[in-house]
């Protein structure tokens, strides 16, 4: 056990941070330890990853020193910020900031930061396609997170940036499941047209991530995106109908009208589809398949997801 190298994770007990967490602790070859960095050692779910065999350590990614010293003795760290949580690229970015800095002083040998695009590099702020966001963003859960990603540059970190999709998951907990139009019949709604777009279901995020650390220096400077498959919002619902046995409806609507629909950041989510739309070949290029597929033999399909969790799905 003492040759195992060890692997920080945070946001061990959310969805990608699990992912990787479980697929540390499953892997036969027990390549390497888990050690889960969470607020709350006394969750459920920190508890459950300590009676699988992870170490559970308390820091904050407000608080450098607490993640320096999480990441001490280390050989990787995946780190991850969750712009849901309170809505603000600046927090993200500092946050980012405290990650490389306490990844660079504990001497970690291997970081995978979890990244986007900058969509500005596509789509200027002068741009009046979409709206600019809080006055400097398109997108800002994308283009903080590729801010970002200098700082681990800057600092000397060895990095690999992963580039994540879209979570089927969201169809589960994050309101984007199929809802009932005012003819009873059940529908999902993206402003993709009939463009594709690259999903992934979010455990698979955390083994396409051991399979990069266990690829040793192979993916260190480099970009790599993952996904499961590529689908048009019409294919995810039928295949959505055939596995829920009730017919499901895509309704492609303009990005103007998604950006107002007045959930919490609607606007957002909005200028993120349109992103995705606009830029399809290039957004689902990066995310090869079969690299993903590599990284991650057991990868599910957005078929193989469904027959999973296709009862978890709640039908409004």
């Amino acid at each position: 056990m003492s040759d195992q190298k060890i692997i920080v994770v945070l946001g061990a007990t959310g969805a990608q941070g699990g992912g990787l967490a479980r697929a540390i602790l499953n892997d036969p070859s027990k390549t390497f330890s888990l050690r889960a960095v969470t607020r709350k050692p006394d969750s459920d779910k920190a508890k459950a990853l300590k009676a699988a065999g992870a170490e559970v350590v308390t820091a904050d990614l407000d608080d450098v020193e607490s993640l320096t010293k999480a990441f001490s003795g280390a050989y990787g760290v995946y780190g991850l910020t969750n712009f849901w949580e309170h809505f603000s690229p600046e927090k993200e970015t500092a946050q980012a900031k405290n990650i490389a800095e306490a990844a660079k002083a504990a001497g970690v040998r291997h970081a995978i930061w979890s990244t986007f695009e900058d969509v500005r590099d596509k789509v200027p702020l002068a741009d009046t396609r979409m709206p600019t966001l809080l006055g400097k963003y398109k997108v800002p859960h994308f283009d903080a997170k590729a801010e970002a990603n200098a700082f681990f540059r800057n600092a000397g970190v060895p990095t690999t940036f992963l580039l994540t999709s879209f979570y089927w998951d969201n169809l589960i907990y994050f309101g984007l499941g199929p809802k009932k139009g005012p003819d009873g019949v059940l529908a999902i709604t993206f402003p993709m047209g009939d463009k594709k777009l690259p999903g992934i279901a979010a455990e698979d995020i955390g083994k396409c991530a051991l399979g990069v650390f266990k690829a040793g220096d192979k993916y260190i400077g480099k970009t790599v995106g993952v996904a499961g498959g590529h689908q048009t919002g019409a294919q995810m619902a039928a295949s959505l109908s055939k596995s829920l046995g009730q017919e499901v409806r895509y309704n492609a609507v303009p990005a103007d009208m998604y950006r107002g629909f007045g959930f919490p950041g609607a606007d957002e989510m909005g200028n993120m589809f349109q992103y995705k739309a606009d830029f399809e070949e290039a957004y689902c290029g990066v995310r090869n398949l079969d690299e993903s597929k590599a990284l991650n033999p057991s990868i599910q399909s957005f078929d193989q997801w469904l027959a999973v969790n296709k009862d978890k799905i709640p039908l409004e």
